[in-house]
């Protein structure tokens, strides 16, 4: 699978379905891409030097040496950060390094629209160890060999440039047209919710379960996958769990999710005590690389098999939230929900229930509605 040709492929086929008639009155354009997705590429021409590392891959090869030089679990002391990464290909590509450039997948992307090479934004590289409370990289990262990749960081929504003309002139967009540094998807998300108190958190429930608290406080713990991205003058505290909604769909079909959960009852607690993950491996709100999934034992009922599942994704929630709550983040008082999974009313039901917390679907879903509403930042800051 050539993952980058395949983005850039949608990227340019989402420009296309932009109806004909709105195409000159967009003002700007920003996106969101997944966090600790990275890309290796020519410095020079933008190509890719090596294929993509997912967001869930793990270079456990790069965990001692990340460790031995970043602060006690920091953020990048995870097998599957950025700088796991970067160090990864570092250490094992025999390439002259000279003309390369590390970009986060949002950033590459957003490059092939503005053709400013080199460009990235304080979420995205977060993982990659930038500190965006000091706004810079750490001294004891750019004392690396290895800084010398490391991108050119701004504030998420903010002009980078305008439409390139080939771009402008295949699509018919207007000459003003400006694209803006994005941010990763579930900080999308969350600015999607407009959740602006602290307190309030988003959980995104798309293929994996991504949750963000609104804080005052600062929250880093690598033992636990904990990190936080700033928010202008707060943070967004939480963590990504490898479990959601690409576990149900390699079980179930959408019609069936559909039929089976509509026969919950989820006042009724499960009984069934799972750890839904698709393969081995969980970054949060436990870290641990070898962790197995836990699926079984699968009763006969599907409709009980579905509720066994959606309780168990709902229990690792609200682990999260006491977890966050422990390390001292502002206690979470509501929850707003995200992605595919805030349309299955009986899991919202499940999930009130075994969070003890108001929950509701985000008046805004969609990841694009964020990455949309950074784009009308930058183009308010012109």
């Amino acid at each position: 699978m050539d993952w980058a040709q395949s983005w850039k492929t949608t990227l340019f086929l989402m420009l296309a379905d932009v109806p004909v008639h709105l195409r000159p009155l967009v003002a700007s354009i920003s996106l969101d891409g997944t966090s600790a997705t990275t890309l290796i590429v020519d410095s020079n021409t933008g190509e890719p030097l090596a294929r993509p590392y997912l967001y869930n891959e793990s270079c456990p090869d790069a965990l001692p040496e990340v460790k031995s030089i970043a602060p006690v679990n920091h953020t990048v002391c995870s097998v599957t950060s950025t700088l796991c990464k970067l160090v990864s290909w570092w250490n094992n590509d025999k390439s002259d390094k000279k003309s390369t450039i590390l970009l986060h997948q949002a950033d590459w992307l957003l490059w092939l629209l503005h053709g400013q090479l080199g460009v990235s934004d304080y979420n995205n590289a977060l993982k990659v160890g930038y500190d965006p409370e000091l706004d810079s990289y750490p001294p004891w990262l750019l004392s690396q060999p290895y800084s010398q990749l490391l991108p050119l960081i701004k504030a998420p929504g903010t002009s980078i440039g305008h439409l390139k003309g080939d771009v402008r002139a295949q699509f018919g967009f207007s000459e003003d047209c400006i694209v803006c540094t994005g941010t990763t998807d579930s900080i999308a998300a969350f600015l999607a919710a407009r959740a602006t108190k602290p307190g309030k958190a988003v959980t995104s429930l798309g293929s994996t379960l991504a949750i963000k608290l609104l804080s005052t406080t600062r929250i880093e713990d690598a033992r636990y996958g904990v990190y936080s991205h700033r928010l202008d003058d707060k943070w967004l505290v939480g963590g990504a769990s490898n479990t959601g909604g690409a576990v149900l769909k390699e079980i179930f079909t959408d019609e069936q999710l559909e039929k089976l959960s509509a026969h919950i009852d989820p006042m009724q607690a499960s009984p069934l005590d799972y750890y839904p993950l698709k393969s081995v491996g969980e970054r949060f709100p436990v870290a641990d690389p070898n962790m197995e999934p836990r699926l079984h034992p699968r009763p006969e009922s599907d409709v009980e098999y579905l509720h066994g599942i959606l309780e168990s994704i709902a229990r690792i929630e609200a682990k999260a939230y006491i977890l966050l709550k422990d390390l001292g983040a502002t206690q979470v008082d509501e929850v707003f929900t995200a992605g595919g999974g805030a349309k299955n009313d009986q899991w919202t039901k499940i999930r009130e229930r075994v969070l003890g917390l108001p929950v509701s679907r985000a008046a805004q879903t969609e990841a694009a509605y964020g990455a949309a509403l950074l784009a009308l930042k930058g183009d308010q800051q012109k």
